[in-house]
Parts: C-alpha cells; structure tokens; sequence
C-alpha cells in the first residue's frame, strides 16, 4: 500500500502534529476552545478598528442599496429560507432546470407553486429583480389555481392547458436560470473566461474558476471531471497576456479530489492515495506550466487525513520546487483545523516551499452534525455555536500571519465583522486576499477593493445540469435567517446587531457548547436512553487498533445442534423459572437488559470478528450490527418500564378498574443468519422484558454468534433457566417448540414460507390460541420519477440494494425508474458498481461479503439463469471464484410480476415506466403480495403524497435509502406477506409479549360509598 512514508520524510514535529489534530478531532468543544481562544482574542485597540471599520461598510452597503438595482441578494431577502415561499423557490430551483419531460416540470411548478400568495411580497419589494419576479410567480400561481378550479373556463379546455402550461414553464425556467446564472460564471469555460475579464477589469476582482461537480459516481465522471479541470487550466494559461509578476495576481481553477477519484474514501486508501496523488500531480504540472494557481478544496471532515496526505504528497513533490502556484482550503469550523494549518506550515518549512491558503468557515456544518450523531461518535468535529467557528477563523487567521513568506493567507468570509477583524490584526505590510462566491457578498467586497484590497471571486463554471448541489448549498448558506448575508440588507436589523466580537459573546454564555444540540450519545436523552456508541472507521487512529483487535478472535468451535430431550429439559426448566423472573419486577429487568446492552457493546470487537467469519458481514455492517443490538435492548428497556405499570382506567364512582400487563409464559424466539446478532437480541430481550422465559433458536448457520451472545445475558443477570439457547434446524428444533403447549408466544423473523409453515403448525396445536410475531421477507421496491436527482438516487440504490450483499430483508429488489431519466440513472449505477470490492469481510476496504452458503449461491446463480431468458443482464459484477461470494449484478425486467419472491442477494431488478404507467405500477406492488420497505425518489409532494397513502408498505422511505432502520426511529416491519407487525423497535413491539387484564374492584363492598360523602354540599 502507497503511503506518505513513500513520498516525503516525516520528522517526528510532523507526527506530532498528526498526532494533536487527531486529539482534536472531536474534542469536547469548551476544551476546543479554550486552546485557542487567546488566538481569537482582539486587543481594545482592534476590536474598536474593527468595529468602526464593519460598521462604515454596513452603512455604505445600506445607503447604496436604496438607489441600486436589485439583483439575487433583493430575492433572498424577500424569500427567506424561513418563509414557505423561499422553500417552494428553493425546491424549483433545485429541481426545475434538470427535468427532461415537460409534464413533470409542469406537474412540479404547480406542486411548488400553485398556492402561494404570491402577490403579498408585491407590495413589499422595491428593486426591478425582485418585482419582476414576484410578477411572473403571481401570474404563475393564479393561472395555476385557475386550471385546477377550472371555473373560468368552463365547457372548453383551459387556457393554463392549451397555451398557459408552457409559457409558464419556460419562465420559470428562465426565472430559475437567472437566478443560477447569478451562482455560476459561465457554463463552459470560455464563457466563464469572457464574463471573467469583465469582472476583473471593471470591478478589479481576481478569479478561481470552479468546474461544477460535487463528486464522481464512476470512473467515467472522474476522467470527465478530470479533463474539465485539464482544459480548463490550459483555458485560463492562454487567457493571461503575461506570464510574469506574482502567481497569485493571475487566475487561477480549485480542484475536488472527490470530483477526480470515485471511491476518494479512508477504506479505499490503498487504492484511491496513489491515484488521486498521480491525478494532482498532472493537474499540477499543468497548472505550474501555465502560471496559474490550483488550490484543493476542502471536503468533508471523515476524509480529512486522506486529503492530507494527497496534499502533502503534491507540496513536496518536483512540481512545487519552483512554482508557488499550488493552495488548499481549510475549513475554520473544523476544531482540527490549527492543526491543519501547522502540518502545512512545517511541510513548507522543511521543503522551502510557499503555497496559498483559502481560510473558509464551512459549507456542510449541517451534515457534519447529522453524520456524527448518526455514527453513534464521542463528539463532533465541527464546532456547535457558530460564534465558536468565528473564533476559530480568527485564531486561524492569527496562525497564517505568522507564517509569512511561507503561506500567500485567502480569506474567504461575507461577514464585515469578520474581514474587518482581519484588517486589524493584520501585521504591517502583509500580503493577502479576501474571497467571495459568485453571486454572493459582492458589495461587502467592492468596499474592500476600494481600499485596495485584493478580492478573488470563486466562480463556478458548468451548465445547470450540473448546478444543483452547489445551488442549493449556496442558498441555504446565504438563505438562511443567521446568515450575515441576508441580515445585512434588512433595514428592520440594527447595524449594532451585526457586529459581534465572537470571542467576547462566547464569554457570555455559561457552556460554549450549544445545549441545543446534544452530544451524539444524548440525542435520545428525552426518553432516558444512551445512544449506542459507533466506531470512526475513517479515523486512521481508530481503524489500525481495531484491526489488530478484530484478529484476537479466530472463529470459535462449532455449537452441536441441541438434542429433543434438551429441548425438554429446558422448556422444563423455564416453566419454574419464569414466574420468579417476572416476580423481579419491571425495573430490575430492566436494569438487566441494560447491563446486557453495556456488555455487548464491551466485546464489540469480539462480536465484530464474529459476525463477519460466521455471517460473512463486512465491518462497517458488523458494527451497525453490534450497535442495534444495544439500541434494542436499551429501547426495549424504557417501552417496558413505560408499559408494565398498571393504568387507572375511568369508572363508577365507587369502583376501580386498573388495566395491566402479565407475562405471557414461554416464548419462542427463532432468528435468522443476516442479522446474528442484533434480531437474535431484540427478540430475546423484548421478550424478557415482559417477564417471560425465552427458547432461543438461532439459524443454522450462526449459532456461535448467538452462544456468545446468551453467554453475556446470563453475565448481565438474566438467569439460565429465564433463557436456554436451543441451536439445531428449524425442522427439528424449531418444529418441536412451535409444537409444545408449554410455549405461549412465538416470534419469528425469517422467509414468508417458514413463517407460513409456523402459522400453520400453530393452528393444528391443540389447546390455546397462541400469537404468532412474525417479520418475513419482501419485494421491496423504489419508485423513482424524473424530478429525482440521479447522484442521490444512485448513493442510495448502491447502499439499499447492494449492502450487506443484498442480505438485509429490506434490501432494494427492484427499482422502477422514469424512462426519461433511466439510461442515465442506470448507466451511473452500473459504473459506480464496476468499483465495488467483493471479498474478505474483515477487510477494511471490502464492500460486499459473501452470501451465507453455498445453498443461498445456488438459488442466487439459478435465478440469474433464469433472468437471462426472461429478463436483461445489464451488470454483471466480478467476484473471487472461491468461496460463496456473489458478483452485483443488474437485471432489467419488463414487469414485476417476473418475480415471485425475493431473490435474497445482491441483485438488483430494475422496469422502466412510462409517465401514464404509474396506476399500473402502484398494482403490481400491491399485487405482489408484499409490504415491507419501499421508496420514493421524487421532488414533488403532491406525487409522494399519493404514492405514500396507496402503498401498503410499513417502511415507506421519501428521497433517501431504504435500509438501516434504527430503534425507536424508525420501526421496523411490513404488512401482508411481509409480517404480522407489531414493529421491531417500535412502542407496541414489548406489549405484544403480554396479555392483557383488568381488575375491577367495588369500593362499596363494605356496605356504602364513603367517597361519595367527600363531594357532598
């Protein structure tokens, strides 16, 4: 494997540094603070300069206002991201421009914008941009409401029909590229250059010129995006009529690794370093060639050391010895990012280089958040207040000063406090610039090039099928209420309220953590449970440990099937123990399980060698796994303690009347092999909750995973007789418990036939009806319309449809995509696959695993051969022929009723639909008999609506992946074949182990109701 060791000498201040930015990754944010804060601290002197600088631009920007023709900054600030109309705008102009078939653009205006009224900001706006788009959006929104009341035109087609549709798609669409135009420079780079020279000549602005795209699906979108970025800089070298002077006075392109490499990720290391390395370099070279600048954006915080190294490798190569061309962004909100800059710093230190650093405060703040709490981590990497990521930036800034000669500094910030605190702290003489976004904060930054301070425009270049990610975050940054950029022109905010000294507000608040957004492990706090704890598998400090634990554990002994007449004995055994164990009480059963959930997630690494060389599951999925079984028991254990209470219920006056809960008795749980550990627990520990004694009968093909597991229950408390592991085949084992009348409940998660098979065996019992909990399997589908965003549908069909090698029950089976939008959907799902890893699973860089056994493989390889007839091969995968390893395939199909039931593997079954083909669609799901996930990937709400309340699915999952259910989130569970319900991790799951009684007693036995005295006059 390439490493860094293979490209430069790291003294140990390097690894030092290394070594601190990984201790801040996610430092608690006081602590994070409070190292850097004295950085960040303005002297008397500076924060009055700043002041009175920030509040002269504020006034200036306020008085040139009223007499200026408005532009994108009138729009925001009449549409705010807090109105429904800024949303409605927001979600067109996300969508609109990319839509190839007239109806469903047609259909998505009317969605977004039919019933708004529109003409309440007429009066309000006082620019030429804005009034004459709340023009065309009142025009549109009447003719809309007109053709659906079809009042006016009675007896004859509409006029929206005949001639109004139309025209108002295309202004709209006019509208929504205006509005994109004001985000992006040019749509090719010639144009960007052309409109460039404009910008540099009559407003003095240098430029970095962008090539739109937000990251690579496949190898083919990363050699297009890569030789986007090589003409481009060949474009820009041409462009420049000299070649002298400074670098950083000429143009220069910013470059995404994430835009040049598909699988730019830390378990791709291997791979993807020296690629990306070999990919930059090039760029580079052009880059020196043409006396430009390059600077490498930031990305997101899990790919940061990888990014580093990349980086590092490029500064410290031939390329660099003599051009001072080559940059990076950093991202102040990032509590690594100090550190970020000493490493760079030392790397130009030691090499006797010079490079530019953009200092930005961030654009995903929103993600960084939702994916560390959603990872289960110990903290986040980015700051919590954004006050906290303002004194970051000047902490930063303050780092950049100091490293002049080596490191040209690039501010990026539209706030005027914040560039005005750069002026002061700015040491005489220092060479820098200020930077912008196209379209965003250009009048804060004429004032600053009026003082003759340079200002780079970064400008993006692409058409508007490429725009929508960066759109959208552009707006949402800029839209929203907070944002600087919104607040400044809003005559109803004292200038007084924009200039906040961050460090001295900081001081005002008793935690500089931001209370309302708890640590990752809080999130559920307000129903008393800790979240389960995850693992950073991109942090190269917590993947190398775990890998070595990982390999402690070689694959345990086989578990002997238990004979009948231990079946006997221990449902022997269970029927004198089970009363003492519901005796214990609701809260120390409680306190059980929870022990249980702390001890599973004690041996996680045991339990993730497990899983993977018995179940064949990769990491990243045995982790997920370890953690819902924690959740579940620690969900489970509040729902009981909630539920196993009595309730007063209402009654006669003189009477009482009390509902409550009782065990059941026995309970056999019988578990499947794709979820080993997490089902197996869930099962059992509901079931224990409510004060049964539980059978426990693994799959076949897992019982050394489900050992371990009963093993730590017992640890926990939970007595051996409350809970025996009956490991054997469904046939023998199972048949016999579903069989004997000692057992009063049975839950089930596995196949429709083997739950079908166990509901009949329990209806020939004779005896007591008893219930039957069962979650089988499903034809889980996803519509996908035209308005979908292709990128998002194909990160989303690869996880639900290919993850855990297609062995989830609600992994995607078929895929029903629009045909206007299907040869490019599917042509990026099947390239993003040819990069998938199939192989060993306790290989960090492995995607799929193999299926289950050689049986699974068998019906798997049959159903392809039968496909091949019936169907289409689109892809067909690779994988290691030894084994049981199974290669993705994709399977176009002309109707779903082609299959019969789930081929439970990685295959994915896709069927084009015609617009006036989805009442035909909607059957044949209902059809099939299934309801267990599905999807919608759709921008219109009125179609997801209607989808939602037609399909029979218990997990209906709107623009995002169908999988990875969480408890107490997301419960889980179908309808139909699918399961009886209640939901696995849902409120009702605990109750359905119990029955239910009611005990009435009359107060008045004892010959009168004294009560009644009481209310006497």
């Amino acid at each position: 494997m390439t490493t860094l060791a293979d490209t430069l000498t790291r003294p140990a201040s390097l690894d030092e540094i290394r070594t601190e930015l990984r201790r801040r990754h996610r430092l608690e944010d006081n602590k994070a603070l409070e190292e850097i804060l004295h950085a960040a601290k303005l002297t008397d002197a500076q924060r009055r300069q700043t002041e009175q600088q920030a509040r002269s631009w504020i006034e200036e920007i306020r008085r040139e206002t009223k007499t200026r023709i408005g532009g994108t900054a009138d729009f925001l600030q009449e549409f705010k991201l807090s109105t429904v109309e800024g949303v409605a705008l927001l979600c067109v102009a996300e969508a609109l421009l990319r839509i190839p078939d007239a109806p469903t653009a047609d259909d998505l205006i009317k969605d977004k914008l039919a019933n708004i009224d529109w003409a309440a900001h007429d009066k309000r706006t006082g620019t030429l941009f804005a009034n004459a788009s709340v023009w065309g959006l009142m025009l549109t929104g009447s003719l809309l409401k007109e053709d659906e009341k079809k009042g006016l035109f009675a007896g004859v087609k509409s006029l929206v029909s005949r001639a109004g549709q139309p025209v108002i798609r295309t202004a709209v669409k006019q509208a929504m590229g205006l509005l994109g135009d004001q985000f992006v420079l040019g749509r090719n780079i010639g144009e960007a250059l052309e409109n460039g020279a404009h910008q540099q000549q009559k407003n003095g602005y240098r430029l970095s010129y962008d090539m739109l795209g937000e990251g690579a699906r496949t190898r083919e979108d990363a050699a297009r995006y890569f030789k986007a970025y090589e003409d481009a800089i060949v474009a820009i070298g041409k462009s420049i009529e000299s070649k002298g002077g400074d670098i950083w006075d000429a143009p220069g392109i910013s470059v995404k690794l994430s835009a040049i490499h598909p699988r730019f990720t830390e378990s791709q290391r291997a791979q993807c370093l020296p690629e990306l390395v070999d990919k930059l370099t090039t760029l580079a070279q052009a880059a020196a060639k043409a006396h430009i600048p390059l600077t490498v954006d930031a990305e997101e915080s899990e790919r940061l050391e990888l990014w580093l190294d990349v980086v590092a490798a490029v500064l410290t190569s031939p390329v660099c010895d003599t051009w001072a061309g080559f940059g990076v962004a950093v991202q102040a909100y990032q509590k690594r990012a100090p550190q970020i800059l000493d490493y760079l710093a030392t790397l130009c230190r030691q090499g006797q280089r010079r490079m530019m650093v953009r200092l930005v405060k961030g654009a995903y703040w929103d993600s960084e958040v939702k994916r560390a709490q959603m990872g289960g981590m110990s903290d986040y990497p980015v700051y919590t207040r954004k006050m906290a990521t303002d004194a970051s930036y000047l902490a930063c800034a303050r780092r950049l000063f100091a490293e002049a000669g080596r490191i040209y500094p690039a501010f990026g910030s539209h706030n005027a406090y914040t560039l005005a605190s750069i002026l002061a702290i700015a040491p005489a003489g220092a060479k820098f610039e200020v930077q912008r976004l196209q379209g965003m904060g250009a009048e804060l930054h004429d004032q600053l090039v009026k003082q003759g301070i340079p200002s780079r425009i970064y400008a993006p270049v692409g058409g508007h099928q490429d725009l929508l990610a960066y759109l959208v975050r552009r707006i949402l940054e800029n839209g929203a209420n907070s944002s600087f950029v919104q607040r400044l022109r809003d005559p109803d905010v004292p200038v007084a309220a924009l200039l906040h000294d961050p460090e001295v507000e900081l001081m005002s608040f008793a935690a500089r953590r931001n209370s309302a957004i708890p640590l990752p492990a809080d999130i559920f706090r307000l129903e008393g449970r800790k979240n389960s704890s995850g693992v950073d598998l991109d942090a190269l400090n917590v993947t190398a440990p775990l890998l070595t634990e990982i390999a402690k554990f070689p694959l345990p002994a086989a578990v002997p099937d238990a004979t009948l007449e231990q079946v006997d004995a221990a449902l022997a055994k269970a029927v004198a123990a089970q009363p003492l164990w519901a005796d214990l009480g609701v809260n120390e059963r409680a306190k059980v399980l929870e022990k249980a959930a702390d001890l599973i997630e004690a041996n996680r690494s045991e339990f993730i060698a497990l899983i993977g060389q018995e179940a064949g599951r990769v990491i990243k999925n045995a982790v997920s796994e370890v953690r819902e079984a924690v959740d579940l028991c620690r969900y489970y254990a509040i729902c009981a303690r909630r539920d196993m209470q009595p309730v007063a219920l209402p009654g006669y006056t003189g009477e009482r009347n009390e509902l409550m809960l009782v065990p059941r008795g026995i309970v056999a749980a019988i578990s499947p092999w794709n979820f080993p550990l997490a089902i197996f627990v869930g099962q059992i520990a509901a079931a224990l909750l409510a004060g049964n004694a539980v059978m426990a009968k693994p799959a076949e093909q897992t019982p050394r995973i489900a050992k371990r597991c009963v093993g730590l229950l017992h640890q926990a408390g939970v007595p051996e007789g409350v809970l025996a592991l009956l490991p054997g085949k469904g046939e023998v084992v199972g048949a016999k418990l579903v069989s004997d009348a000692r057992v009063n409940c049975v839950v089930f998660t596995g196949s429709t036939e083997v739950g079908r098979i166990i509901n009949q065996q329990l209806s020939l019992r004779p005896g007591p009806i008893i219930p039957l909990i069962a979650e089988t399997g499903g034809l889980n589908a996803m519509i996908v319309d035209s308005t979908a965003l292709p990128e998002q549908v194909c990160d989303d069909v690869l996880l639900s449809a290919f993850d855990s090698a297609g062995q989830r029950c609600s992994s995607l089976r078929v895929l029903f995509v629009q045909d206007d939008i299907a040869d490019k959907v599917i042509h990026m799902i099947t390239g993003a696959l040819a990069d998938l890893r199939v192989g060993n699973p306790l290989l960090l860089e492995t995607d799929i695993g193999p299926v289950i056994d050689v049986e699974a493989k068998q019906q798997l390889d049959a159903h392809l051969a039968r496909m091949q007839v019936e169907g289409k091969i689109l892809y067909a995968g690779k994988a290691p022929e030894a084994g049981t390893f199974m290669a993705p395939h994709v399977v176009e199909i002309s109707h779903l009723g082609l299959l019969q039931r789930e081929a439970f593997g990685p295959i994915l079954h896709i069927i084009r639909w015609q617009r006036d083909e989805l009442d035909a669609v909607v059957k044949s799901i209902i059809e099939s008999g299934y309801g267990l996930t599905g999807g919608i990937h759709s921008r219109r709400e009125g179609f997801v609506r209607e989808l939602a309340a037609r399909l029979p699915i218990g997990n209906l999952y709107i623009n995002r992946n169908i999988v990875g259910a969480i408890p107490g989130v997301q419960p889980f569970g179908g309808e139909g074949l699918s399961g009886t319900g209640p939901k696995a991790g849902g409120p009702h799951y605990v109750r359905r182990f119990t029955n239910e009684r009611v005990v009435t007693t009359d107060t008045t036995a004892a010959g009168g109701n004294a009560s009644l005295l009481m209310l006497a006059d």
